[in-house]
């Protein structure tokens, strides 16, 4: 189970689990045969110390941006048995990293009424379109690749004159410092 808001997407969130010493655990490794192949997951409900796995004492929200909530929330895992791990309560996690993306998205740089106007417009449009007129959909969005394209590598050349530091930058956008140099460079190099 992960979070996600729209708009602030490399901010996954999930709940993350300690263990009794404070510190977080690795991935658990699952042996599915005699390949070289092991499966990996961080699922806060596989810490449950069966199979020689590590026991989480507790859970708090993380996000993929490598926040971690201050907040730990004891785990019962025999509330978990009984309940189920879909069941169980994680709403404090979830709570927590709720709060973090509000900061997120506080920090982030608003866009101008008139274009968060437009795009919300537009959004609300095509999602009336693209049932009946598909191949209206695909020619606006043909539109709106060819604006990004001229707009974007524009942008992206103002920001590297500028030396936007990564980490401004990375907040401007609401986004970790990897995509946001990931959409710099896309950005850069798309009409090259």
């Amino acid at each position: 189970m992960s979070w996600q808001r729209e708009g602030f997407e490399t901010h996954e969130g999930e709940v993350g689990v300690l263990l009794a010493d404070g510190t977080e655990p690795g991935p658990v490794l699952f042996d599915l045969g005699s390949s070289a192949y092991f499966h990996e997951s961080t699922d806060w409900w596989v810490y449950d110390g069966t199979m020689r796995r590590p026991t989480a004492t507790a859970m708090r929200g993380r996000c993929a941006c490598g926040w971690r909530g201050e907040r730990t929330v004891p785990l019962d895992w025999e509330e978990v048995g009984t309940a189920g791990h879909d069941a169980y309560d994680v709403s404090g996690p979830e709570e927590d990293w709720e709060a973090h993306m509000d900061d997120v998205a506080t920090r982030a740089l608003p866009l101008p009424d008139d274009v968060a106007g437009l795009l919300q417009t537009l959004r609300e449009r095509l999602d009336e379109l693209v049932d009946e007129e598909p191949v209206v959909v695909l020619r606006a969005a043909e539109q709106m690749e060819a604006i990004v394209a001229e707009y974007g590598p524009l942008a992206a050349r103002y920001i590297k004159g500028d030396a936007v530091p990564l980490p401004r930058l990375a907040e401007a956008l609401g986004t970790t410092e990897k995509a946001a140099g990931s959409r710099l460079t896309h950005y850069a190099y798309l009409s090259g």
